[in-house]
């Protein structure tokens, strides 16, 4: 069984998601990252501390979107991962890595020091010039929902799960406030079963069967 290390609001619910979606076997292991004592079980699976990890059989990762591509490797076929001959395939792969690399990854600068930075730096150049970048970024998934009801074309992929962690993120953090566009995706991909089901069953520690 796949165990997911992680909790309800952290990129480990894209993982969650993902397996709830192809229906797999797993459970969640919750991870409290302010306790003063550090978990033991979990700084095993990865001593670099942060989530969300995965452990499944002899098999360890960390990072969110790399666990995405294991599982869909490892488990796969399956239709949230295009094939490399599908025409789908390479909005696929840009809007995949772009949900992290580009939006929610620079999104943590501002939010991070925002609550963790003295007062006096928490609107820093650095926090502001993210933002910015990822502003930028934000407007390729703006036009690509001018053309298309998912991210990748006209089938729901992986990369609206990563898509719609950074947007919402963004939303929630009040960093990002969404067009009407952007606010109709988001009720389309978190209105999906697989969703609700993965958002229920991050929060307590459970075994479950995806769908």
């Amino acid at each position: 069984m796949i165990t997911v290390f992680g909790g309800q609001t952290s990129r480990s619910l894209r993982v969650v998601w993902l397996v709830e979606e192809m229906h797999l076997p797993y459970r969640v292991r919750q991870v409290d990252m302010l306790a003063e004592v550090p978990d033991a079980e979990f700084l095993a699976v990865n001593p670099a501390y942060y989530i969300p990890a995965i452990r499944d059989g002899d098999v360890t990762m960390v990072e969110s979107i790399a666990i995405m591509e294991y599982l869909m490797a490892r488990y796969g076929p399956t239709p949230l991962a295009p094939a490399p001959d599908d025409p789908a395939f390479t909005a696929y792969q840009q809007f995949l890595h772009l949900g992290e690399a580009g939006l929610a990854t620079l999104l943590m600068v501002p939010v991070v020091s925002r609550f963790l930075a003295p007062e006096a730096e928490q609107d820093n150049w650095g926090a502001r010039q993210a933002l910015f970048w990822a502003g930028k970024r934000r407007t390729l998934v703006q036009r690509q929902l001018e053309r298309s009801t998912w991210i990748a074309g006209e089938t729901f992929t992986a990369a609206d799960i990563s898509i719609t962690y950074a947007l919402e993120f963004g939303r929630r953090q009040g960093v990002f406030t969404l067009d009407e566009a952007e606010t109709a995706y988001l009720d389309r991909t978190m209105g999906r079963e697989a969703y609700r089901r993965a958002l229920a069953n991050s929060m307590p520690a459970v075994d479950t069967v995806g769908g």
